[in-house]
This record gives structure tokens, C-alpha cells and sequence, in this order.
């Protein structure tokens, strides 16, 4: 017969200690209510005899599961991973394990999995997936379910929440481009129910207001998902209505590769013709060609400080709800560079009345011969002028 498992009270026997002093030591929540040397030989014996604790009777005892419900929009989005496991560090550090539902940005399937994982009891939720006006962040009002937002704002409810400064991002985006000489920026919005599509949009407007830029309702596009299929959609659509724009700020990362994907279609050179930015600095965009400028924010800090919200909420904190803010940093690699140089359209004009200026450059031109491509980007440039689509 196989041998009989170990017990918290052969734990406690071994130790030389009584059963619940044993049972404190093994918790990490109240191992700091017994000494260090009474918590190292409560789990050397623990380790020696092989003890697992039960984790049915101990949320019978407690009335807590130690498990987290965590809904992710997307798993396929890179930016997610990183997240995660930020997330899940700093709650096993409490004892605590993550329950992973991938929504896909659906809102019945995030509901199923909502409920499902209420049904097992999960201690609290963490939401990458709340939308402006979700019903369901009304019933976990209504319920008193702890519930912290990550990578999310919803105004209308009191959740904490912890997310970058998406409108300061959005901001630096357009100022990157600004002094870059670009004038005519198009912009394709994440989607207007989540929150990071509606601030990361009002940040592109105030930093196009704040450098005295038209914001021109045609060149603003909006993807009904955060991917790259949505991204070259929207480019595509860019393209056909006003084909003189000379830059892209996209919502994500994972619209700017879309914007890739249709200016290759369009046989138009990523930044000869079109500079393109991203927002997130997903893990490998670094790898793409060219690599992509973004906005960084600390993707691992994000799910350690949603972490730590949650536990304080399951622990009973009643203090004010924290709305974080993590700080954005604009990262510049090969996707973005001075505006072309006008269409050959104004050739023979030189010096003739109404001749457009050439941009300032923002750091001196070397002398010699035009660099490498730009014949070619005036050729794309002239095919765009005449807005013809690519063979």
C-alpha cells in the first residue's frame, strides 16, 4: 500500500511545535507572526516528510481560495507575456496563484470566463479586458468583488487601477514626429471602447494642437482591435482617401506592423516615404526591419503594481482607490526620419513666387550625392501624388 501522505501535524510533531504555530510558518501571509528560527525548522520538516498542504481544507479554513482570475484581451499580443509574469511573481510571493482566461475581445467570452471563475471561488480579479461602459465591471461593483483594472481605466466605477500615461505618451509620439519636420501625420486609433484607444487619441490631438498642426479628420483611422490585420486595414484606408501624409502615429505596436504590411503593398519604403510609430515596445519590435520607434512603459512593473493593488484590496484595505500611472518613454529606432523632400512637382520653380520651402533639417546635412533610396522615394512619392495603388 503506498505510503500515507503527510500531515500538518506530523509537520508540527517533527518540528517540535504545536499545529497551528506550524500552520502559521507555512503560511507566507503570517509566517512574519513566528521566529526565524521556528520558521526554518517547520519547513525543513515540511520539505523532509514531503508535506503539501491542502489547498481544499485551507480554503475551507480560510474562506480563501489564494487563487486570482486574470483576463487578458489577447494572448497572441507579445505585450502580454511580460505582463503576466509580473503579475504572477509578486502574487506567489503572497501565496497566491493566477487563474490566465484569454478573451480574445469578445464580451461573452469574457463574461464566461468571468463567471466560471467565480464559480471556483478565485479571491479577487484582475482585468486587461474592461471596456468603457462594461456591465460587467457593474456587477463586480455591485458584488464587492475585489477587481483591479491593468492596462485599463473605467471612469464610471471606483476599481483601482494601474496603466502607463497613455495621453503623455501619445503626446511625445507626435512631438518625436513634429521635430522631425513631418507636418501631415495621420493617426490610426485603437479602438474607441477601450481606454487606451480613447487617451491615446486625445493625446495625439493635443500634441498635434500643441505644435500648431491641423488635425485633418481624414487621416485619423480606427482599427475595432489592437492587430496587425486591423493595422493594414487602416493604412490601406489611409492611403486611399489622402495619400500626402508623410507619417503614422499607430495606438499600438501591433497596428504599426499592420501599417508595414500595406505600405509594402503600396511599394512604399518605411521611413524613405512614410515614418511610422508605434506605442508599447512589445518584446522583439526591436527585430523588425526597420526597427520600430515606440513608446516603452515597464511592461513587468505593470503586473507586479496591479499585483500588489489587488492584495491590498483582498486584505481589506479601505483606503482611497489608487488610479497609477506608470511613466512613458519614447524609444527611437529606424522607423521614423525627416520629412521627404517635396514631390518633383515644384521642379523648374526655384525661386518663382508660391515655391514651396524646403524643411529645416535637424542636424547638418553631409555634402555629396542624395543618400541611397531617395530616388526611389521620390518615384513612390510621385505615384503617390497621382494616387495610383499598387499592380
Amino acid at each position: 500500500m503506498p505510503e500515507r501522505p503527510a500531515t500538518l501535524r506530523d509537520v508540527a510533531a517533527a518540528a517540535r511545535v504545536h499545529p497551528a504555530t506550524a500552520s502559521r510558518a507555512l503560511n507566507p501571509e503570517t509566517r512574519i507572526l513566528v521566529s526565524e528560527d521556528t520558521a526554518r525548522r517547520v519547513t525543513e520538516a515540511a520539505a523532509r516528510l514531503g508535506y503539501r498542504p491542502n489547498p481544499v481544507a485551507r480554503s475551507l479554513r480560510t474562506r480563501r481560495s489564494h487563487t486570482v482570475g486574470v483576463l487578458i484581451p489577447d494572448l497572441n499580443n507579445p505585450l502580454f507575456p511580460p505582463i503576466v509574469r509580473g503579475l504572477e511573481d509578486k502574487l506567489a510571493v503572497a501565496g497566491y496563484v493566477a487563474l490566465i482566461g484569454n478573451t480574445d475581445a469578445d464580451a461573452n467570452r469574457e463574461r464566461t470566463l468571468f463567471e466560471q471563475m467565480r464559480a471556483r471561488h478565485v479571491d479577487g480579479f484582475v482585468l486587461a479586458t474592461a471596456t468603457l461602459h462594461d456591465r460587467l465591471l457593474a456587477d463586480a461593483a455591485e458584488a464587492e468583488v475585489p477587481l483591479v483594472l491593468m492596462n485599463r481605466l473605467a471612469q464610471d466605477y471606483s476599481f483601482p487601477s494601474v496603466s502607463v500615461d497613455n495621453e503623455q505618451g501619445a503626446r511625445m509620439a507626435v512631438t518625436h514626429l513634429a521635430r522631425l519636420g513631418h507636418t501631415r501625420i495621420a493617426h490610426v486609433a485603437g479602438p474607441q471602447e477601450a481606454s487606451t484607444g480613447v487617451s491615446r487619441l486625445s493625446g495625439f490631438r493635443d500634441g498635434m494642437a500643441t505644435h500648431g498642426l491641423e488635425v485633418d479628420e481624414t487621416l485619423i483611422t480606427y482599427a475595432n482591435r489592437y492587430t496587425v490585420e486591423e493595422g493594414a486595414r487602416c493604412c490601406r484606408e489611409l492611403l486611399a482617401r489622402q495619400p500626402d501624409f508623410t507619417a503614422v502615429a499607430a495606438a499600438n505596436d501591433m497596428l504599426a506592423i499592420g501599417c508595414y504590411a500595406a505600405l509594402d503593398e503600396y511599394s512604399l519604403q518605411c521611413p524613405d516615404d512614410i515614418s511610422v510609430i508605434g506605442f508599447n515596445d512589445m518584446p522583439f519590435i526591436d527585430r523588425l526591419r526597420p526597427p520600430l520607434t515606440t513608446v516603452r512603459f515597464p511592461h513587468y512593473q505593470l503586473g507586479t503594481e496591479a499585483a500588489q493593488l489587488l492584495l491590498e484590496r483582498i486584505n481589506g484595505g479601505e483606503g482611497p482607490v489608487k488610479i497609477l500611472y506608470l511613466a512613458p518613454e519614447l524609444i527611437v529606432r529606424g522607423s521614423t526620419a525627416e520629412r521627404p523632400a517635396p514631390a518633383e512637382a515644384g521642379a523648374g520653380q526655384e525661386g518663382g513666387a508660391g515655391a514651396p520651402s524646403p524643411p529645416v533639417p535637424l542636424r547638418p546635412a553631409p555634402g555629396g550625392p542624395a543618400p541611397a533610396g531617395r530616388a526611389s522615394s521620390r518615384r513612390a512619392s510621385s505615384r503617390r501624388a497621382r494616387g495610383t495603388s499598387p499592380g
